[in-house]
C-alpha cells in the first residue's frame, strides 16, 4: 500500500444554480410562482415590479412545429380587429358558455332526475351551532337542561348528527354534576326538535323518521315511515318489489311514499357549513381567432419584473459591491420567469393543435395524447412536460381545465384507430343521461352499444369508467 497521484478524465452532469431555478420554477403553480416572486422581491433590492402599461396580449398563429409565421401589415390589423371583437364577446358572453361539458354526473338538467334532487347548499353567514344556541337562548328551559343541550350541540358534527354515543358522554361529565344516561337522553330529544328537523339524530333512519314524524299524517307518511324504519335496506337497493310485498301496497302508492322520502334532507346541518371556494387563476387563455384555436398566455398570472435603474446605475461605477451579486440574480430571475412562461405558451399551444376537435365539439371529440407525444414535437424532455402540465390550467370556452387533463390513455377502435378515455367516459354520460330510469343501461349494454359505434371496451372497464365518474351501478339507478 503506498500513496500515488494520478491523472483521470471523466464526465459528468452538474446543474447550475440557474438551471436549478429554472426547473423549480417550471414545476410550481400559479400560487406557489407568486408566492416565489414576492419572495424574491423581499430579498432582493436589485428588483422591482414593472408597473407600465403591459404589451396587448396577442400572439399570431403558430404552425405545427410551433414557430411563429410572419404576418402581412393588413394580417396584424385583421388580427387586432377580431382579437378587439373575440375581447367584446367574451366579457358580455353568457355564463352558461363557460360551463361547458365538464360537469359532473349529478349535475345534468332537465326531466325529473330519478337519482335523487340535491340543492345547492349555500354558504350561511352563521354555523349550526350558533343557530342551535340562539334557539336555546330563546327557550324557557332550566339552568340544567341548558347545560345538557349546549353539551350535546359541541358533540354535533357539520351535518348535524351525533356520532357519539350518550354513555360516552355521559363519562366525561364530572361526578358532583350528578348526571346519569336518562338525563341525557331526555335532553338529546328537547335537542331534535330544534330547527332544522333532523338535527341531533344518531344515524340517516332516525334523521328521516324526526323529519317524517314532523309532517301531517296520512297514507302516504305512514307507508313512508315503516319503509324508512322497516325496510331502508331494501330501499337503498331499490327492491321495490320486495318493499310491496313486505308493506302490501299498490305501485301507486308506493311512488308517492319514495317521492316524499326522496324530498327529505339527510344532512340537516349541512345548509350552515361554510363553503371552503378556491380560485385558479387560469395560465392560459384560448380563443378561436381568425378561425383558429390559439392559445394565450394570461396578463393576469403573468408578474411583470425589471431592473431597478436605480440602484443599477450605482453599480455601475462601483466594483467588488455586495449587490452584484444580486444584480445577476435578479437578471437570472427575470430571464428564467421568462422561459417558464415561454415553455407553458409553446406547450399549450401544441396541445391545442392536437386537440382541435374538443374545444369545437366537447369531450366525445377528445383524441388520445401523450406527453412523449408533445416532447418529440417541442424536442423537450418528457420531464419537463410533465412539469409543465402540473398544476398549470386553461381557461376554454368549455370550462377550465388542468393541462394534464388533455392526456390520456386510448383503447382501440375496429376500424384500426384509438379512442381516448375521456371520449369514452364522455359517452358513458350522455347514455346514462338519456336512460329510461325504468330499465337503465347495464355495464354490459354500455359496452355493446360502444361496440356497436366501433368502441370495443370490456365491461369491466365500462365499470371502472362509471365509477371513476360517480355513476351509481344499475340496481341503484332504477326506479319503480
Amino acid at each position: 500500500m503506498k500513496q500515488s497521484l494520478q491523472l483521470k478524465l471523466s464526465q459528468h452532469l452538474a446543474l447550475t444554480p440557474q438551471l436549478q431555478q429554472s426547473i423549480r420554477l417550471l414545476q410550481l403553480s400559479t400560487i406557489e410562482f407568486n408566492q416565489e416572486i414576492e419572495r424574491f422581491l423581499d430579498e432582493n433590492p436589485m428588483l422591482e415590479r414593472d408597473d407600465s402599461e403591459p404589451v396587448a396580449n396577442y400572439q399570431p398563429p403558430q404552425d405545427s412545429m410551433g414557430e411563429t409565421r410572419d404576418s402581412t401589415p393588413q394580417e396584424s390589423a385583421d388580427a387586432q380587429q377580431e382579437e378587439q371583437r373575440a375581447q367584446e364577446s367574451a366579457s358580455s358572453a353568457d355564463m352558461d358558455d363557460w360551463s361547458g361539458e365538464s360537469g359532473s354526473y349529478g349535475s345534468r338538467s332537465g326531466g325529473d332526475d330519478e337519482d335523487g334532487d340535491y340543492q345547492d347548499v349555500q354558504a350561511a353567514g352563521t354555523s349550526l351551532r350558533d343557530h342551535l344556541c340562539g334557539q336555546l337562548a330563546l327557550s324557557q328551559m332550566s339552568e340544567r337542561d341548558r347545560y345538557l343541550i349546549r353539551l350535546l350541540i359541541e358533540a354535533l358534527d357539520d351535518d348535524g348528527y351525533l356520532n357519539q354515543e350518550l354513555t360516552e358522554l355521559v363519562e366525561l361529565l364530572p361526578e358532583e354534576a350528578d348526571i346519569d344516561l336518562d338525563d341525557l337522553s331526555i335532553a338529546l330529544r328537547q335537542l331534535q326538535n330544534f330547527d332544522p328537523v333532523g338535527v341531533g339524530a344518531r344515524d340517516p333512519r332516525e334523521c328521516l323518521l324526526l323529519q317524517l314524524n314532523a309532517l301531517p299524517t296520512d297514507e302516504v307518511s305512514t307507508l313512508a315511515r315503516i319503509i324508512i324504519d322497516q325496510h331502508i335496506d331494501l330501499l337503498a337497493a331499490r327492491d321495490f318489489a320486495k318493499i310491496r310485498r313486505a308493506v302490501g301496497c299498490d305501485e301507486e302508492l308506493l311512488r308517492a311514499a319514495q317521492t316524499l322520502i326522496r324530498s327529505l334532507n339527510p344532512r340537516p346541518g349541512a345548509q350552515f357549513a361554510p363553503i371552503d371556494a378556491r380560485y385558479i387563476v387560469p395560465d392560459v387563455v384560448v380563443r378561436k381567432v381568425r378561425g383558429q384555436w390559439t392559445a394565450l398566455l394570461n396578463p393576469d398570472a403573468m408578474p411583470r419584473l425589471r431592473i431597478n435603474r436605480l440602484y443599477a446605475e450605482i453599480l455601475q461605477g462601483q466594483r467588488g459591491s455586495g449587490l452584484s451579486g444580486q444584480l445577476q440574480e435578479a437578471k437570472w430571475l427575470i430571464k428564467n420567469v421568462q422561459q417558464r412562461f415561454d415553455t407553458i405558451l409553446r406547450v399549450s399551444q401544441a396541445i391545442v393543435e392536437r386537440q382541435r376537435q374538443f374545444f369545437e365539439f366537447g369531450e366525445v371529440a377528445m383524441r388520445p395524447l401523450t406527453l412523449r407525444e408533445i416532447a418529440e414535437t417541442l424536442e423537450l424532455h418528457e420531464s419537463t412536460i410533465s412539469r409543465v402540465t402540473s398544476q398549470k390550467y386553461m381557461a376554454t370556452t368549455r370550462g377550465l381545465f388542468e393541462l394534464k387533463y388533455f392526456f390520456g390513455s386510448h383503447v382501440a377502435t375496429e376500424s384500426g384507430g384509438a379512442c381516448s378515455a375521456t371520449a369514452i367516459r364522455a359517452l358513458i354520460r350522455q347514455l346514462v343521461g338519456a336512460e329510461d330510469a325504468k330499465r337503465p343501461l347495464s355495464d354490459s349494454r354500455i359496452a355493446e352499444i360502444l361496440g356497436q359505434q366501433g368502441i370495443v371496451v370490456a365491461r369491466r372497464t365500462i365499470a371502472k369508467y362509471r365509477e371513476s365518474l360517480n355513476i351509481p351501478p344499475v340496481s341503484v339507478r332504477k326506479a319503480i
